[in-house]
């Protein structure tokens, strides 16, 4: 089964900020555009840890996404770069970066319904 990126639901949307989300079995998949400059932080208020429930596998392909991870270790991924990044990790941009990721459909989940809510409740102030 394959889908075309530009096909897949929307999950959020605001401004330069665009994420789209597929659940294919077990897996889900994710690919985002996020300008420079998000922070990931306040989206994730609010999850265990106020970071991320999900591992994700991916790959950078524009720009570089740093990542700060529960241990308080930082590193950055780059465009051209495959990761693994363990749950309990939070992010923020520096220049525009699109990636896919990919992880355990109900932790992936997780984060997709808090990430809609909280978007949600962005648009209705």
């Amino acid at each position: 089964m394959s889908q075309a990126i530009e096909s897949m639901p929307v999950e959020v949307r605001d401004g330069e900020l665009i994420t789209r989300y597929l659940e294919f079995g077990a897996m889900a998949i994710r690919h985002a555009v996020v300008p420079a400059g998000a922070d990931f932080g306040p989206v994730l208020r609010g999850l265990p840890g106020d970071r991320c429930p999900s591992d994700h596998w991916g790959i950078v392909l524009e720009g570089a996404i740093h990542v700060t991870h529960a241990d308080g270790t930082e590193e950055v991924t780059r465009a051209g770069d495959v990761y693994h990044w363990p749950a309990g990790h939070t992010a923020r941009t520096v220049e525009r970066t699109v990636f896919i990721e990919v992880g355990p459909q109900a932790e992936m989940r997780q984060f997709s319904d808090h990430a809609r809510a909280v978007f949600a409740g962005a648009s209705a102030t």
